[in-house]
Protein backbone atom coordinates (compact mmCIF):
# COMPACT_ATOMS: atom_id res chain seq x y z
CA UNK A 1 0.00 0.00 0.00
CA UNK A 2 1.16 3.61 -1.32
CA UNK A 3 1.49 5.70 2.25
CA UNK A 4 4.35 7.99 2.05
CA UNK A 5 4.79 9.90 -1.02
CA UNK A 6 7.80 12.08 -2.69
CA UNK A 7 6.63 14.88 -5.30
CA UNK A 8 9.31 16.48 -7.74
CA UNK A 9 7.86 19.54 -8.92
CA UNK A 10 6.29 22.16 -7.33
CA UNK A 11 4.72 24.06 -10.47
CA UNK A 12 1.23 24.23 -11.15
CA UNK A 13 0.98 20.06 -11.45
CA UNK A 14 3.13 18.96 -8.34
CA UNK A 15 1.46 21.01 -5.96
CA UNK A 16 -1.94 19.77 -7.22
CA UNK A 17 -0.16 16.22 -6.82
CA UNK A 18 0.76 16.48 -3.22
CA UNK A 19 -2.58 18.30 -2.52
CA UNK A 20 -4.43 15.23 -3.16
CA UNK A 21 -2.32 12.84 -1.83
CA UNK A 22 -1.85 14.34 1.91
CA UNK A 23 -6.44 14.87 1.77
CA UNK A 24 -6.35 11.30 1.21
CA UNK A 25 -3.92 10.57 4.24
CA UNK A 26 -0.94 9.94 2.57
CA UNK A 27 2.44 11.29 3.61
CA UNK A 28 3.78 13.79 1.19
CA UNK A 29 6.45 15.75 0.70
CA UNK A 30 6.95 18.15 -2.51
CA UNK A 31 10.09 18.99 -3.68
CA UNK A 32 11.43 21.63 -5.50
CA UNK A 33 15.32 23.20 -6.87
CA UNK A 34 13.85 26.66 -5.79
CA UNK A 35 12.83 27.66 -2.94
CA UNK A 36 10.06 30.20 -3.86
CA UNK A 37 8.24 28.30 -6.23
CA UNK A 38 7.77 25.92 -2.92
CA UNK A 39 6.83 28.35 -0.99
CA UNK A 40 3.99 29.42 -3.25
CA UNK A 41 2.76 26.16 -3.89
CA UNK A 42 2.68 25.49 -0.24
CA UNK A 43 0.65 28.30 -0.10
CA UNK A 44 -1.50 27.57 -3.08
CA UNK A 45 -2.40 24.03 -1.47
CA UNK A 46 -3.36 26.47 1.68
CA UNK A 47 -5.42 28.69 -0.04
CA UNK A 48 -7.30 25.88 -2.15
CA UNK A 49 -8.14 23.53 0.74
CA UNK A 50 -9.29 27.15 2.16
CA UNK A 51 -11.57 28.01 -0.68
CA UNK A 52 -12.85 24.37 -0.65
CA UNK A 53 -13.82 24.70 3.20
CA UNK A 54 -15.82 27.56 2.14
CA UNK A 55 -17.40 26.66 -0.28
CA UNK A 56 -18.46 23.09 1.59
CA UNK A 57 -16.48 21.17 -1.10
CA UNK A 58 -13.97 20.07 2.02
CA UNK A 59 -14.51 19.34 5.08
CA UNK A 60 -12.56 21.20 7.78
CA UNK A 61 -11.11 17.54 8.99
CA UNK A 62 -9.84 16.89 6.02
CA UNK A 63 -8.29 20.02 5.17
CA UNK A 64 -6.48 19.93 8.52
CA UNK A 65 -5.22 16.23 7.92
CA UNK A 66 -4.09 17.56 4.52
CA UNK A 67 -1.96 20.53 5.91
CA UNK A 68 -0.71 18.03 8.64
CA UNK A 69 0.32 15.36 6.38
CA UNK A 70 1.97 17.68 3.70
CA UNK A 71 5.72 19.21 4.06
CA UNK A 72 8.13 21.13 1.50
CA UNK A 73 11.46 19.27 1.34
CA UNK A 74 14.22 18.96 -0.91
CA UNK A 75 14.89 15.77 -3.78
CA UNK A 76 16.25 13.82 -1.03
CA UNK A 77 13.90 14.38 1.59
CA UNK A 78 10.90 13.33 -1.46
CA UNK A 79 12.74 10.04 -2.19
CA UNK A 80 14.64 8.34 0.37
CA UNK A 81 11.74 6.88 2.23
CA UNK A 82 8.69 6.85 -0.21
CA UNK A 83 6.58 4.20 -1.34
CA UNK A 84 5.92 6.26 -4.70
CA UNK A 85 7.57 9.63 -6.53
CA UNK A 86 5.82 11.37 -8.90
CA UNK A 87 7.84 13.52 -11.07
CA UNK A 88 5.27 16.73 -12.50
CA UNK A 89 8.77 18.82 -14.22
CA UNK A 90 8.88 20.21 -17.62
CA UNK A 91 8.19 18.33 -20.95
CA UNK A 92 12.22 17.37 -21.07
CA UNK A 93 13.45 13.94 -21.68
CA UNK A 94 16.96 14.90 -20.46
CA UNK A 95 15.45 16.27 -17.94
CA UNK A 96 13.24 13.79 -16.24
CA UNK A 97 16.10 11.03 -17.35
CA UNK A 98 18.08 12.84 -14.42
CA UNK A 99 16.03 13.23 -12.16
CA UNK A 100 14.78 9.40 -12.14
CA UNK A 101 18.60 8.57 -12.33
CA UNK A 102 18.92 10.88 -8.73
CA UNK A 103 15.53 8.69 -7.45
CA UNK A 104 16.76 5.67 -8.09
CA UNK A 105 19.89 5.70 -6.45
CA UNK A 106 18.15 6.92 -3.06
CA UNK A 107 14.69 5.65 -3.21
CA UNK A 108 13.68 2.09 -1.42
CA UNK A 109 13.78 -0.81 -4.10
CA UNK A 110 10.43 -1.21 -3.77
CA UNK A 111 9.48 2.92 -4.56
CA UNK A 112 7.35 3.13 -7.48
CA UNK A 113 8.28 6.15 -10.02
CA UNK A 114 5.40 8.24 -12.02
CA UNK A 115 5.85 10.45 -14.38
CA UNK A 116 3.41 12.99 -14.74
CA UNK A 117 4.30 13.38 -18.30
CA UNK A 118 1.43 14.49 -20.77
CA UNK A 119 2.71 12.87 -24.19
CA UNK A 120 6.75 11.81 -23.76
CA UNK A 121 7.55 7.93 -24.16
CA UNK A 122 7.79 6.48 -20.08
CA UNK A 123 10.01 3.95 -21.99
CA UNK A 124 12.49 6.70 -23.29
CA UNK A 125 12.64 8.09 -20.03
CA UNK A 126 12.95 5.02 -17.93
CA UNK A 127 15.29 3.89 -20.37
CA UNK A 128 18.82 5.19 -17.94
CA UNK A 129 17.01 3.18 -15.19
CA UNK A 130 18.72 -0.19 -13.41
CA UNK A 131 14.81 -1.58 -13.49
CA UNK A 132 13.04 0.50 -15.46
CA UNK A 133 10.09 -1.97 -14.50
CA UNK A 134 9.07 -0.18 -11.51
CA UNK A 135 8.17 3.01 -13.68
CA UNK A 136 4.68 3.71 -15.07
CA UNK A 137 2.78 7.28 -16.19
CA UNK A 138 0.79 9.25 -14.34
CA UNK A 139 -0.97 11.54 -16.46
CA UNK A 140 -2.91 13.96 -13.70
CA UNK A 141 -5.29 16.96 -15.33
CA UNK A 142 -5.39 20.60 -14.18
CA UNK A 143 -6.44 21.10 -11.64
CA UNK A 144 -5.59 18.15 -9.97
CA UNK A 145 -7.70 18.32 -6.87
CA UNK A 146 -11.04 19.21 -9.34
CA UNK A 147 -10.03 16.75 -12.33
CA UNK A 148 -11.61 13.46 -11.58
CA UNK A 149 -9.44 11.71 -14.14
CA UNK A 150 -5.89 10.05 -14.19
CA UNK A 151 -4.51 8.03 -17.26
CA UNK A 152 -2.15 5.70 -16.30
CA UNK A 153 0.95 4.70 -19.18
CA UNK A 154 2.43 1.04 -19.01
CA UNK A 155 5.37 1.31 -21.29
CA UNK A 156 6.90 -2.19 -22.44
CA UNK A 157 8.90 -2.92 -19.29
CA UNK A 158 6.42 -1.52 -16.64
CA UNK A 159 5.80 -4.63 -14.37
CA UNK A 160 1.55 -6.05 -13.68
CA UNK A 161 2.02 -5.11 -10.45
CA UNK A 162 2.93 -1.12 -10.97
CA UNK A 163 0.06 -1.08 -12.80
CA UNK A 164 -2.52 -2.64 -9.54
CA UNK A 165 -0.79 -0.40 -6.96
CA UNK A 166 -1.27 2.86 -8.84
CA UNK A 167 -4.46 1.83 -9.83
CA UNK A 168 -5.03 1.46 -6.29
CA UNK A 169 -3.53 4.50 -5.48
CA UNK A 170 -5.55 6.68 -8.19
CA UNK A 171 -9.22 4.99 -6.78
CA UNK A 172 -8.03 5.92 -3.66
CA UNK A 173 -6.99 9.27 -4.39
CA UNK A 174 -10.76 9.67 -5.79
CA UNK A 175 -10.27 9.30 -9.41
CA UNK A 176 -11.47 7.40 -12.03
CA UNK A 177 -8.18 5.59 -13.89
CA UNK A 178 -7.71 4.32 -16.94
CA UNK A 179 -4.61 2.45 -18.35
CA UNK A 180 -3.30 2.98 -22.16
CA UNK A 181 -0.49 1.73 -23.83
CA UNK A 182 2.79 3.78 -24.10
CA UNK A 183 2.38 5.43 -27.84
CA UNK A 184 3.00 9.08 -28.29
CA UNK A 185 -0.08 11.44 -26.94
CA UNK A 186 -1.34 8.25 -25.48
CA UNK A 187 -5.25 8.83 -25.76
CA UNK A 188 -5.85 11.98 -23.97
CA UNK A 189 -3.14 14.23 -25.87
CA UNK A 190 -3.11 13.12 -28.86
CA UNK A 191 -6.80 13.69 -29.10
CA UNK A 192 -7.06 17.10 -26.85
CA UNK A 193 -3.99 18.18 -28.84
CA UNK A 194 -5.12 17.79 -32.52
CA UNK A 195 -8.96 19.62 -31.30
CA UNK A 196 -6.47 22.42 -30.20
CA UNK A 197 -4.84 22.87 -32.89
CA UNK A 198 -7.48 22.74 -35.45
CA UNK A 199 -8.85 25.14 -33.77
CA UNK A 200 -6.36 27.86 -34.03
CA UNK A 201 -6.21 27.25 -37.36
CA UNK A 202 -9.73 28.19 -37.14
CA UNK A 203 -9.31 31.46 -36.11
CA UNK A 204 -5.84 32.07 -38.34
CA UNK A 205 -8.56 31.35 -41.14
CA UNK A 206 -11.02 33.79 -39.72
CA UNK A 207 -13.93 30.59 -39.77
CA UNK A 208 -14.95 32.00 -36.20
CA UNK A 209 -14.29 33.79 -33.30
CA UNK A 210 -12.15 32.29 -30.40
CA UNK A 211 -15.45 32.43 -28.53
CA UNK A 212 -17.53 30.75 -30.74
CA UNK A 213 -15.58 28.13 -31.43
CA UNK A 214 -15.36 27.10 -27.86
CA UNK A 215 -19.32 27.49 -27.17
CA UNK A 216 -19.80 25.50 -30.36
CA UNK A 217 -17.84 22.30 -28.59
CA UNK A 218 -19.01 23.14 -25.26
CA UNK A 219 -22.71 23.07 -26.36
CA UNK A 220 -22.43 21.35 -29.16
CA UNK A 221 -20.60 18.35 -28.06
CA UNK A 222 -20.56 18.90 -24.27
CA UNK A 223 -17.48 19.33 -23.61
CA UNK A 224 -16.69 21.26 -20.17
CA UNK A 225 -14.18 23.71 -21.81
CA UNK A 226 -13.49 24.65 -25.21
CA UNK A 227 -10.22 23.94 -26.69
CA UNK A 228 -8.90 27.44 -27.04
CA UNK A 229 -9.76 28.30 -23.35
CA UNK A 230 -8.46 24.86 -22.39
CA UNK A 231 -5.03 26.34 -24.68
CA UNK A 232 -4.48 29.09 -22.76
CA UNK A 233 -4.96 27.46 -19.22
CA UNK A 234 -2.23 24.74 -20.63
CA UNK A 235 -0.56 27.50 -21.39
CA UNK A 236 0.75 27.99 -25.35
CA UNK A 237 4.11 27.42 -25.64
CA UNK A 238 3.33 24.08 -23.32
CA UNK A 239 0.57 23.07 -25.88
CA UNK A 240 3.30 24.31 -29.26
CA UNK A 241 5.85 21.94 -27.61
CA UNK A 242 3.61 18.80 -26.96
CA UNK A 243 2.47 19.60 -30.87
CA UNK A 244 5.61 19.61 -31.87
CA UNK A 245 6.61 16.71 -30.60
CA UNK A 246 3.62 14.60 -31.50
CA UNK A 247 3.60 15.95 -35.18
CA UNK A 248 7.18 14.30 -35.33
CA UNK A 249 6.53 11.13 -33.51
CA UNK A 250 3.60 10.44 -35.59
CA UNK A 251 4.27 12.04 -38.64
CA UNK A 252 1.40 13.43 -38.74
CA UNK A 253 1.26 17.32 -39.43
CA UNK A 254 -2.10 17.65 -38.07
CA UNK A 255 -0.61 18.46 -34.92
CA UNK A 256 2.15 21.11 -36.58
CA UNK A 257 1.51 23.71 -34.81
CA UNK A 258 -0.27 26.75 -36.40
CA UNK A 259 1.42 30.28 -37.60
CA UNK A 260 -0.77 31.83 -34.97
CA UNK A 261 0.14 30.08 -32.48
CA UNK A 262 3.81 30.62 -32.89
CA UNK A 263 3.71 34.43 -33.19
CA UNK A 264 1.53 34.52 -30.28
CA UNK A 265 4.26 32.34 -28.15
CA UNK A 266 7.16 34.09 -29.51
CA UNK A 267 4.95 37.54 -28.55
CA UNK A 268 4.24 36.14 -24.78
CA UNK A 269 0.90 35.86 -25.49
CA UNK A 270 1.11 32.43 -23.20
CA UNK A 271 -2.36 32.09 -22.09
CA UNK A 272 -3.86 32.13 -18.54
CA UNK A 273 0.23 32.29 -16.83
CA UNK A 274 1.12 35.41 -18.59
CA UNK A 275 -2.36 36.93 -18.67
CA UNK A 276 -3.02 37.02 -22.64
CA UNK A 277 -3.85 34.22 -25.07
CA UNK A 278 -6.80 33.95 -27.13
CA UNK A 279 -8.78 35.08 -24.18
CA UNK A 280 -7.70 38.09 -21.47
CA UNK A 281 -7.11 36.62 -18.08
Amino acid sequence: MINKVGVIGAGTMGHGIAQVCAMAGMDVVLADANTEVLERALSKVKANLAKGVARGKVTEEVRDLALSKLTGGDLFAAATRADLVVEAVPERLALKQTIFREVEAIAPASCILATNTSSLSVAKISSSLADPGRMVGTHFFNPVHIMALLEVIRSKHTRNDVVEHIQSFGERIGKTVIVVHDFPGFATSRLGVCLGMEAIRMVEQGVASPEDIDTAMVLGYRHPVGPLKLTDMVGLDVRMAIGEYLARELDNKAFEPPKLMRDMVEAGKLGKKSGQGFYSW
